[in-house]
């Protein structure tokens, strides 16, 4: 089945986020065998827009291209005609005469919507306000690597509602995995994005709770994910924010001493140590982050293949 664009999980059936996670794990075991000598999309080009400063995603997403053969050019904000007042939609017809797909890491949600609208190839939303499903597809992978299942797990996310939170709701919804999340009054997650993981949910026989009370939250959770309490473009709050979130949201030893004592922690990074995650936590035992970290360089490279129709694949 061919993937069209992937602004958020809401783009994505169950059977479609299980497929990107089988191929995800075929291609991180074929490249621990292998190496980078794959040419499955040998020839094609990915665009990737920064509005944002990034790490993860732009090595994740350039590096996947590479080892698949193909090859991926970045386009920052101040490097495009965007920068002079040409119009989203504009930007993204033009893309489309260039490259294969695009990938946008934004500050506002609607302006990858108009991308994605005005665009005649695939986009993928590679963080924008509102949603991150690049993210929680590498989460959901690493969820399934160290727990060999995902249905009937309960997972606990701690902190501000905001796009990891939101995609986080989708994912565990369309998948089966209960899902607890706290966060201060007035901090929680959109209703009409809690709206539709319910009704997801209830499809697939999970939970949601949404709480203030991180220990309701987190009692008995298989799963724990932080992020930070300071989303960019946020810098402006900080102290209001610190204030409310801090100590009472933040993942330390004697909070995950509530959850199963096989529990993962999870990050999506960067992590302002000590805030929203103590040390104790992030380097311990429990912690899976740098396996979630590498993961988003194999569920990108699965996303890519599909979205670009590789023919090549023999699984």
């Amino acid at each position: 089945m061919l993937i069209g664009n992937v602004l958020s999980l809401r783009d994505l059936s169950e059977n479609e986020i299980l497929s990107l996670l089988d191929l995800s794990l075929f291609l991180k075991n074929q490249f621990k065998e292998l190496g980078s000598n794959s040419k499955y999309l040998n020839g094609k080009i990915l665009g990737m827009i920064f509005q944002k400063p990034s790490t993860r995603t732009r090595l994740s997403f350039e590096t996947a291209m590479l080892h698949l053969g193909g090859h991926a050019i970045n386009l920052s904000f101040n490097d495009l005609q965007l920068s002079r007042g040409e119009t989203i939609e504009d930007t993204a017809r033009t893309l489309s005469l260039y490259v294969n797909v695009l990938m946008a890491r934004v500050y506002a949600h609607e302006d990858i919507e108009k991308l994605s609208k005005a665009a005649t190839i695939p986009v993928i939303n590679g963080l924008s306000d509102m949603f991150h499903p690049c993210q929680i597809l590498a989460d959901l992978l690493t969820i399934l690597e160290y727990k060999k299942r995902l249905k009937g797990l309960k997972l606990t996310y701690i902190g501000d509602g905001n796009n990891i939170c939101n995609d986080l709701l989708l994912g565990c919804a369309k998948l089966g995995i209960d899902i607890s999340v706290s966060t201060p009054v007035g901090f929680e997650p959109l209703d009409w994005i809690v709206d539709i993981a319910r009704k997801e949910s209830i499809k697939n026989d999970s939970g949601i709770l949404i709480t203030s009370n991180p220990k309701e939250a987190i009692t008995n959770a298989d799963v724990v994910v932080t992020d930070t309490h300071v989303s960019i473009g946020k810098e402006n709050e900080v102290d209001s924010r610190e204030k409310l979130f801090f100590p009472k949201y933040q993942v330390n030893g004697e909070l995950v001493r509530l959850a199963r004592k096989d529990y993962i922690f999870m990050h999506c990074l960067p992590a302002k140590r000590g805030k929203e995650v103590s040390s104790e936590v992030i380097d311990g035992p429990n912690s899976v982050v740098w396996t979630e970290a590498e993961n988003r360089l194999h569920v990108q490279k699965a996303l890519l293949m599909n979205q670009l129709n590789a023919k090549s694949l023999d699984t």
